[in-house]
């Protein structure tokens, strides 16, 4: 059986939001048409406390952007976003979700970031997806979302790694590139691991 994954539509992650990937918006449409085809909907959320680590606001004299330490990991520092309860972290208001999906949150713990829907950053905490998919006899994961060389990224290779299945809607996807050449690369490496890389077009032609 296979489940849908959507990683982090949250506002803040739109076009105006905190932390905005560019074109993020374009991915909810197409979420909408994958939304009503599956019987299990995850979300993925971020989820940060307001002094969380990530932040650059929390390191004096340091910018967004800039690379620090973090529990003993390279942390990328980042723009105030996604914290909880505010309006930034909700999901975006045109997502069609059905009244069954399922929400697991990340980046709780205020000294540690999770980009991946499985695991904190060091993989010391589980999110409980892991155990959530397979109580549920979950083999398969169709995976969109953002932003393509983080967040969904580490959740696909965290999934692979678990023993799941994985196919990546690339057009359903947008990108960070902090780095240029960042998203390819992620595109490059979730494959070289194992997972499947199509876009809608082809999943409606092809693979229903």
């Amino acid at each position: 059986m296979d489940a849908l994954i959507l990683v982090d539509l949250q506002n803040d992650f739109m076009p105006g939001g905190a932390l905005a990937v560019e074109e993020g918006d374009k991915v909810v449409p197409i979420a909408n048409q994958f939304i009503s085809l599956f019987k299990y909907v995850i979300l993925t959320q971020d989820w940060h406390p307001q002094d969380h680590q990530s932040f650059a606001s929390q390191h004096k004299g340091k910018e967004v952007g800039e690379l620090i330490q973090l529990e003993g990991l390279d942390q990328v520092l980042w723009p105030d976003h996604c914290v909880q309860g505010s309006p930034g972290a909700e999901f975006h208001k045109d997502l069609n979700l059905q009244k069954k999906h399922v929400v697991f949150q990340k980046g709780t713990q205020r000294k540690i970031d999770s980009y991946s829907g499985f695991f904190d950053n060091g993989h010391n905490q589980a999110t409980g997806l892991e155990k959530w998919l397979k109580d549920e006899g979950i083999t398969g994961l169709i995976v969109m979302g953002l932003a393509t060389d983080y967040c969904v990224k580490f959740t696909v290779l965290d999934a692979l790694e678990a023993g799941f299945k994985v196919t990546l809607i690339t057009d359903a996807c947008r990108g960070v590139d902090l780095q240029p050449g960042d998203v390819e690369a992620a595109l490059q490496e979730m494959e070289a691991k194992g997972a499947k890389l199509t876009d809608s077009s082809r999943w409606f032609g092809e693979y229903r």
